[in-house]
C-alpha cells in the first residue's frame, strides 16, 4: 500500500463562482487486481499493457479505483501534486518481490491481452486465494508466474519420453510396491 498526501489547496468553483479550500488530506492507495477490475468495468478496456495508453482522466480514475481510504472528497484527486504522481507511478512499478525470471525462450509475437478476468483466471488455476486479489498487482503476477514454472518443474514432461521408457518406469514403480507391500500381486 501506498500513504500520499494532498496539500491544503484553494480551488476556484465556476459554477458557485467562489473560492472553495481543500484542508491536507491523506489517503492510501492499493495497485491491486481490485482496482485493476473496478477500473476496466467502467472504461471496458485492459489496464494492463502498453498498447493501452490512457487519457488523464482514466489516469486520475485509477488512482480513485485505488483508493482504500473511505470517504475522500472528490476535489482531492484535482489537487494531486507532481511529486504525489511520482509517488504513484513508483510504487506501480515496484515488482514488490525479489524474485526474478530468466528471458523466456519463447517470443511472442504479438503481445497478449492481458484483463482482470484471466488474471482471476490464472489465479483458480493456479490455485492462489481470492485474498491475493488485494496484493499489489506485480506480487500477485509474480506468485502466478511461480506457480506455473514450478507445475511445470514438478510434472514429469511424458510427452518426450517414449512409450517403452514410460512402461519401463511403470513397471519399476510396480515392482518397488510390490516389493514394499511384501506381495506377489
Amino acid at each position: 500500500m501506498l500513504q500520499i498526501t494532498i496539500p491544503k489547496t484553494e480551488l476556484w468553483d465556476s459554477a458557485k463562482e467562489e473560492f472553495v479550500n481543500l484542508n491536507e488530506c491523506t489517503i492510501v492507495l492499493e495497485h491491486s487486481l481490485v482496482a485493476i477490475s473496478k477500473w476496466e468495468s467502467k472504461w471496458h478496456k485492459p489496464f494492463l499493457g502498453k498498447k493501452t495508453p490512457k487519457t488523464n482522466d482514466e489516469i486520475r480514475d485509477y488512482i480513485k479505483c485505488m483508493t482504500v481510504t473511505q470517504n475522500v472528497n472528490p476535489l482531492a484527486y484535482s489537487c494531486l501534486t507532481k511529486k504525489n504522481y511520482e509517488d504513484i507511478i513508483a510504487y506501480i512499478d515496484d515488482p514488490m518481490t525479489a524474485t526474478t525470471f530468466g528471458e523466456s525462450k519463447e517470443k511472442k509475437k504479438r503481445e497478449r491481452i492481458i484483463t482482470s478476468e484471466l488474471i482471476y483466471y490464472w489465479m483458480i488455476q493456479a490455485g492462489v486465494p481470492f485474498e491475493c486479489q488485494k496484493w499489489h498487482i506485480n506480487r500477485l503476477l509474480t506468485l502466478i508466474h511461480v506457480c506455473s514454472e514450478e507445475s511445470k518443474g514438478s510434472m514429469p514432461d511424458r510427452k518426450r519420453q517414449s512409450k517403452g521408457k514410460i512402461a519401463s518406469d511403470y513397471a519399476s514403480l510396480n515392482a518397488a510396491r510390490l516389493k514394499a507391500m511384501r506381495t506377489k500381486g
